[in-house]
């Protein structure tokens, strides 16, 4: 079974410029790239996770994130990044797409996106990562499985939070992808 480095996009990947839907807007964080490789050169499969509902509201087409997302597959491989299964939910209540405008299980804090890429990949969640920088992110992992977090934010992880979560899963609050590196290597 694969190990998988889940990862949100925007906050993690890009700066969350809010519905980021075209390449022009798209801004990578520093570090991403060799944190991916990173974990990618330690046996983790790579996995981006993310909730894009400005499709459900009408800012950009399910065609508009696939096309950019072709876009960031080119820079994954240009960085040394093989390629990077992406699951997204375009989903939202209060859409304006019809088709889109809907309750679903895909929907972060919902952990359907990361059941369906464990089933399609054949990972082992138990032994998988997950990197968010909303809680709904972590919530979604713990509720797939994953016992391994980095909550990126400045804030701060409250004990109501982790209430929320199995006691087995570790979460570490971290303000920089870097800090992450610096975790992982023991410093």
């Amino acid at each position: 079974m694969n190990k998988a480095l889940f990862l949100d996009r925007d906050g993690v990947i890009n700066v969350d410029h809010g519905y980021v839907g075209h390449y022009a807007d798209f801004q990578y964080i520093d570090g991403i790239f060799t944190l991916i490789r990173r974990y990618q050169d330690s046996g983790f499969v790579p996995v981006i996770v993310t909730n894009q509902s400005g499709i459900a509201r009408g800012y950009y087409t399910e065609s508009d994130f696939c096309l950019l997302m072709e876009r960031v597959q080119q820079d994954f491989s240009e960085h040394g990044i093989h390629q990077v299964r992406v699951y997204h939910c375009p989903h939202h209540e209060q859409g304006s797409v019809a088709q889109f405008a809907r309750p679903c299980d895909c929907r972060k804090p919902a952990p359907g996106m990361l059941i369906k890429a464990q089933q399609e990949l054949n990972i082992d969640v138990a032994r998988s990562v997950m990197i968010g920088d909303s809680w709904r992110d972590i919530v979604a992992a713990d509720a797939a499985g994953v016992r391994r977090s980095f909550y990126l934010t400045n804030g701060s992880i409250t004990q109501e939070m982790l209430k929320e979560l199995d006691e087995k899963h570790s979460v570490n609050q971290v303000a920089t992808l870097v800090e992450i590196r610096d975790i992982e290597e023991g410093r």
